[in-house]
This record gives C-alpha cells, sequence and structure tokens, in this order.
C-alpha cells in the first residue's frame, strides 16, 4: 500500500462522498438479474454440455377449398422427448382461437366508445362484431397414432393440453393424430398474420396461410412448457423438426410454402417446370417462371380439378404457404458459401413493375449480408409473397407489403418501404427460425437484432436510402417520450401499449448501432454478434446467452449497457455543464527551487463567479508548483518538476464538467474545433461515469486553441437534447431546435 499525503486522502474522502451520493448500480455486475448459469447454458453464453431441446416432427395433409375458404387438415405429430424429465401431457399452440368467439384478446382489451368513429375501428375495438366471420379451430379429433384410440385434450383459449395413454420417458418417442379445419379470415378486415386479400376486379383471393395447424409448443431447460396465452402481439415460440406437408388446392393456383417443391413436374406445365430448372442455375437476373401475361390468363380460370403440391423441409421450426391463381412468379439462385438457395418471389399484377424489379433482388441481398454476418444460410430456398398490407415471416417463406398504385406509378418512400419489409422479413430467416429465440416472451431478441441487420443490409446495399430508423439518431423522439407510459425493453410483449414497436424494433437496434459503431468498434462488434448467431443456430437462447456471448466474444464487460438499455427507460441527455481553460504560466526560480514566482501572461484570469459562456476572457493563469515531500512522498523522486513545467507549457488545457441528466450512462463524444478551422473527434469510454453516475470533470491538453466544443456532433449516442451540448453557449431559437430534432 502506497503512503499518501494528508491531503490527498481528504480530496478522495470527499469525492467519495460525493460519488456515493450519486451513485445507482448503474455499473454495477447483472448477476442477480441474470439466471445462474448450469449444464444446459455455461456462463460464457453458449449452450452448456448438457443442452437439450425437443423435437416434433409432422406429416401434414391440407386442403383450401376457394369457394368457402375453409382449410381442413390432417396432422400425425412425432415428438421426441429429449429432456431429462418424464412428460405426462403434452401442449400444443392453437393461434387461430385468437379470433374464436369469446377468446381473451378480445375479453381482456381496453377500449372506448366515441362519437362519429369509423365503422371498421369501431368494429375492430370489438372483436370484429359486424363481420360475417367465425373463428377458431374445429378439432375434430386428436388420437393415438398405433391404436386410432381418442386421446383425453382439453383446449385453454389458444392452448391445447394432450393427455398421454403411458409416461412419456427421457429419449422416448409418441406419435399421435390430429384432424382440424378452420373458415380462413378476410386479412382486409382482421389485422392478422395470414389469412386472403380478395380482388373484386376479377373475383380471385390471394391466400397467406399462417399459423394454420395446432403445432406442438415449446418444452425447454429455461421455463417448462411455453404457457403463455397468445394475445396477438408476443408470437411464437417453437420446436425444431421435419415436415412433409401435402397441399391441395385448385389445379389452377400457384403454391409457395416452406420447404422444397417435391413434384414440380405433377404441379407445372412444361414449359414451367424447364424455367423453373433453369433458375436454379441463374445468378445475373431473375428467371420468370409464370409471367405476367400467363398471370392475368390464368385469373380467368376456374378448373374444377386439383392439384395436390407436396414440399419437404428439415429442421424447421413451421411451414406456412401462399397460393393464388393471380400469382406472377420469378426465382434466381444466389451463392452463399457452397450452397446455392433459391430466391423466389410471387406477386399479382397489381404488385408490378415494382415486385419484377426489386423482390427477388431483395432476398438475394438480405441472404448474402446476413449470412456473412452470422452463418451461411442453410436452407434450400426463400420465397417473398406480396400481400397488401403485410409483413410477416416464417421459414424460407414471408409476406411482404409494398404496392404502386394502379398505374403502376410508385414512390421513393414506397420503394424503400418495400424493400425494407422483405429485407426484414427475408432476414426473419435467421432470427428466429433458426436462432430460435422465445417470441412470446422476448420480443426483441429477434424483431431487435433483425431490424439491425435489415439496417446494415440497407446500408451497404442500398446507397442513399434513409437508414435513420433503427438507429440512435432515429430513437432519440421515443427516448424523450413519457417516461411513465414506458416500459423496458426487457418487458414481455403483450405487457407494453405505446413501447411495444420501439422496444421490440428499433430501441434494440439502435442500441446494437451504438454497440457497434461507437463503443465497441465493428471487428469486435461483428466477430461477437457472429459467434452468438453460430453457438445458437438451430436451438432456443434466452437473454441471457446473448449477454453473455457478447462479452465473451469480444472481451468487453457490456453489464453497464444491457442494464441501462434493457432493463431501464433511462434515456441519454448529456449537458455540458462547464468549460474552463487554463495556460501554464511561465515561472521564475531561484538555483536552490525554494521560491517560485509566476509572471503576468497577457491574458487576464477569469474571476468571476459565473461558468463562462464563451472564450471571450482568454484562458486562467495555472501555476505549477514543486511538488513538496508531504504531496505524492513515494514518486517525489520519480518527478521531474521542471520537465512538467516545460511539457506543458505553451499548452492549452480545458476543464471540461459534464452532467448526466437522463440517467443512461454513455460514451462521450466530443468535437473540438480550432482556430485554424481544424476539428477533431475524441471519444470517452463510458467507464469514465463508473465512480460518479450524474457528474464528471475530465482535463484535456490541446497544442492549439479550441474556439468550438460539441458533444455527441453525428448524434450517434440517442442524446436526446443537444441544445445543452455546445460550447461557447448559444441561445436558439424554436426553428434552430425544430432543425436539429429537439
Amino acid at each position: 500500500m502506497r503512503s499518501y499525503s494528508l491531503y490527498l486522502l481528504l480530496f478522495i474522502s470527499s469525492l467519495s462522498a460525493f460519488a456515493q451520493q450519486n451513485w445507482q448500480g448503474k455499473f454495477e455486475q447483472l448477476g442477480p438479474e441474470l439466471p445462474t448459469p448450469n449444464s444446459y447454458r455455461s456462463s460464457s453464453g453458449a449452450p452448456g454440455p448438457n443442452y437439450w431441446q425437443q423435437r416434433a416432427d409432422y406429416e401434414i395433409d391440407v386442403e383450401l377449398n376457394d369457394e368457402t375458404q375453409m382449410i381442413t387438415g390432417k396432422e400425425t405429430i412425432t415428438y421426441y422427448n429429449n429432456s431429462p424429465e418424464t412428460l405426462r401431457y403434452l401442449w400444443m399452440q392453437l393461434d387461430q382461437n385468437k379470433l374464436s368467439k369469446g377468446n381473451m384478446t378480445d375479453k381482456t382489451s381496453n377500449n372506448v366508445i366515441r362519437d362519429s368513429v369509423p365503422a371498421k375501428f369501431l368494429a375492430e375495438s370489438l372483436g370484429g362484431y359486424g363481420y360475417d366471420y367465425e373463428g377458431g379451430y374445429t378439432i375434430k379429433s386428436v388420437k393415438d397414432a398405433a391404436t386410432g384410440k381418442d386421446l383425453s385434450h382439453t383446449i385453454n383459449f389458444t392452448m391445447m393440453r394432450v393427455d398421454l395413454p403411458a409416461a412419456l420417458k427421457t429419449g422416448d418417442t409418441y406419435k399421435f393424430v390430429v384432424e382440424w379445419s378452420y373458415r380462413e379470415y378476410d386479412r382486409m378486415k382482421f389485422d392478422e398474420r395470414g389469412g386472403y386479400e380478395y380482388f373484386p376486379e376479377d373475383d380471385n383471393r390471394l391466400y397467406t396461410c399462417a399459423q394454420w395447424f395446432p403445432r406442438m409448443c415449446v418444452f425447454d431447460d429455461y421455463e417448462g412448457w411455453q404457457n403463455k396465452q397468445f394475445l396477438g402481439r408476443g408470437e411464437y415460440a417453437l420446436a425444431f423438426g421435419n415436415y412433409k406437408v401435402r397441399i391441395t388446392v385448385p389445379s389452377d393456383f400457384i403454391v409457395g410454402a416452406t420447404g422444397w417443391l417435391q413434384n414440380p413436374q405433377e404441379v407445372l406445365s412444361k414449359d414451367q417446370l424447364e424455367r423453373f430448372n433453369r433458375a436454379q442455375k441463374t445468378f445475373d437476373k431473375p428467371v420468370l417462371i409464370v409471367t405476367e401475361s400467363e398471370a392475368k390468363k390464368n385469373e380467368k380460370s376456374r378448373s374444377k380439378k386439383k392439384s395436390t403440391w407436396v414440399f419437404h423441409s428439415e429442421n424447421v421450426r413451421d411451414v406456412a404457404f401462399a397460393t393464388s391463381r393471380k400469382f406472377i412468379w420469378d426465382a434466381m439462385a444466389v451463392k452463399v458459401g457452397d450452397k446455392t438457395p433459391l430466391a423466389q418471389s410471387l406477386y399479382p399484377k397489381e404488385g408490378n413493375p415494382l415486385w419484377e424489379k426489386e423482390s427477388t433482388k431483395a432476398i438475394k441481398n438480405t441472404l448474402e449480408v446476413y449470412s456473412a454476418r452470422t452463418f451461411d444460410y442453410p436452407y434450400p430456398t426463400a420465397y417473398s409473397i406480396h400481400t397488401a398490407d403485410q409483413g410477416m415471416e416464417y421459414p424460407m417463406i414471408c409476406f411482404n407489403y409494398g404496392r404502386p398504385d394502379k398505374n403502376g406509378k410508385y414512390s421513393q418512400r414506397v420503394l424503400e418501404g418495400m424493400v425494407g419489409v422483405i429485407v426484414h422479413e427475408v432476414g426473419h430467416n435467421f432470427f428466429p427460425m433458426i436462432v430460435n429465440s422465445d417470441e412470446r416472451q422476448w420480443t426483441w431478441m429477434d424483431e431487435g437484432l433483425n431490424t439491425f441487420l435489415e439496417r446494415e443490409t440497407v446500408r451497404t446495399r442500398y446507397d442513399g436510402f434513409d437508414i435513420t430508423s433503427g438507429s440512435p439518431k432515429g430513437i432519440v423522439p421515443f427516448m424523450k417520450g413519457d417516461k411513465s407510459i414506458m416500459r423496458p425493453i426487457m418487458a414481455q410483449s403483450d405487457n407494453q401499449a405505446t413501447s411495444f414497436g420501439p422496444n421490440g424494433y428499433t430501441k434494440p437496434s439502435a442500441a446494437l448501432v451504438l454497440l457497434r459503431e461507437t463503443i465497441m468498434g465493428p471487428e469486435l462488434f461483428d466477430r461477437a454478434f457472429k459467434e452468438y448467431a453460430e453457438r445458437w443456430a438451430f436451438k432456443h437462447p434466452a437473454p441471457a446467452d446473448f449477454f453473455r456471448s457478447m462479452e465473451d466474444a469480444s472481451g468487453t464487460d457490456l453489464d453497464w449497457f444491457w442494464r441501462g438499455w434493457f432493463y431501464t427507460t433511462d434515456n441519454v441527455d448529456l449537458t455540458l455543464e462547464d468549460v474552463k481553460w487554463f495556460q501554464v504560466k511561465e515561472a521564475q526560480m531561484d538555483p536552490e527551487k525554494k521560491n517560485v514566482t509566476v509572471k503576468q501572461g497577457d491574458l487576464a484570469a477569469n474571476t468571476t463567479a459565473n461558468k463562462a459562456n464563451d472564450f471571450s476572457a482568454g484562458p486562467q493563469p495555472l501555476t505549477v508548483e514543486n511538488t513538496s515531500e508531504d504531496t505524492y512522498r513515494d514518486f517525489r523522486s520519480r518527478i521531474n518538476d521542471d520537465a512538467v513545467r516545460q511539457k506543458l507549457q505553451g499548452k492549452n488545457l480545458y476543464e471540461l464538467t459534464l452532467r448526466n441528466t437522463g440517467g443512461l450512462l454513455s460514451p462521450i463524444i466530443i468535437e473540438w474545433t480550432y482556430k485554424d478551422g481544424s476539428t477533431e473527434i475524441e471519444m470517452i469510454p463510458a467507464e469514465i461515469w463508473r465512480l460518479n453516475e450524474k457528474e464528471v470533470t475530465k482535463v484535456f491538453v490541446k497544442d492549439k486553441e479550441v474556439t468550438n466544443i460539441v458533444i455527441d456532433p453525428n448524434r450517434a449516442t440517442a442524446d436526446v437534447n443537444v441544445s445543452d451540448n455546445v460550447f461557447p453557449k448559444r441561445t436558439d431559437s424554436k426553428f434552430d431546435q425544430f432543425k436539429r430534432g429537439n
């Protein structure tokens, strides 16, 4: 232990007392908030040596009746119990029951009556009141596959418990059969994820079928059975498995679905089959498998025959499909590592010319950028399906909006919106379709990470597109909002009102942009992010696994960052409280260096009690005295007082005092503008706040004279009020504030 002077001890004691008064534990470890590592999930964030997960394989036969919009199906499920527990029952998700009579969403929703309200809004607030629609599953039977005997089952809103005839032990499998049906809904009336759009001009429907079959719930080491009801926002937690799906539709329909088409020779014409095969070897531009003129001709067809399209998929968590007479179809191959997945787009003539130009190109860009940042896309195909007002994702297939006007014209905003949603929804193949987080619990783990990579794809592949959304600058309006109605990112999605969109999508993306561009740097961040993705591909990560993996793979302690950005509603609001300017004065010393006198410089000291508003008073003179025996006693022999004075002679010392007004800790980015017109950007890590979370003071030594100081000049930290980030201080008009976004 070094010996310190009484003066220094008193100084440190007073500083510590001040810091203690402002301490809120913002730099403490997240340990108590995170689950204890175990053999299933390690402290590094990687799956542990005893990690396990369940599996469910499906064989499904489904038929769509275009005249009645009824979907009827039969599925055989083989369930694998890989857990260390014995199971006496299984749980399934019946998500279509969200639209059944007496559903929990309607029962628990808040609504009010207002005069002159549009009928559509009133109907939606009353659960579709006035629409001629009865939703929800009809479960015809649940049977043991081997014996054909009925299985006892209990429906609890959007969940169904299936009681097993015998306990399912570790390592055992069980096969059972469910028969069911439901009526598909009009997507233009119900704000849901599937449904159909009706085109009265040609009397056709475009179906996007999602959550269309009863699916197994996840049973995992983290919480056992996923048992949160589907209320509409929190999406899905699903087990991986292999699927064999046979989809029967009118023979003049085109079908796209999760998986690879097994029988193209049975459902495609000779010309379509040739084009389909050619597309798989074409990399430079999409091949039209069904042209617009052929689709228009097909719109008039009313075949009474049926065709069955067969799709197989391996290691997926779900299956969706789209079908219509109206589909134009184009496709092209994409080179990803040693694989060549087929990018495919299905769209009606109403989507052109925009879709023919941009959809499949956007799939290609997404697969390439996401693969570089995570892992090579492993599936054989990726579809983009055109819909009027949707953006929704499933393995290998997604539904995307973006439609020109009736004359085929579209604005830059429509173009950017369409490209953005396609990139986003195709990107969901990586999060959560492969890195399979629980969407019902943590929306941000797929939507937020995906929004971040969507922005990166647009940034690197679409020059000139707006990338404000999902950035620190873009999240400022939300962050400066009313905290009394905010929730933190870690709040469950169904429990958020005004915070759902930002907390699920743009705030976590902004946090990751800040982490990559400012705190960690692209190289460290990209390696850590890729490590997390590779660790948890085809597995079920939880938030702690992401937090720990990012720290483990980067060698960076980020607990303060996760705590502030993900667990609180604090915002970044730094105030440049005070700036002082000093210059060391020349000293005249006797040979024995016993007496020191200071020459008065040309610039007088600022003797006013008030803080300076500019640099006009000049620098304050700074006297550097000889080090006494009582100060830093152990270092006395190592300090050359004259050398210190000489090194600082002619330098400019700037003492900056900053206050953390918003509560969210942040790096400090300083832009210095010098008298010669040059500028310099300097970044101080957020650890500067570790001893005092409210206020910090730091001295900077500059060769040149400073004329202007700006904190966060490029809006990189999401500071919600940059008007107090400048020196010399200025008084803004409301117009000036508007221009800066304050």
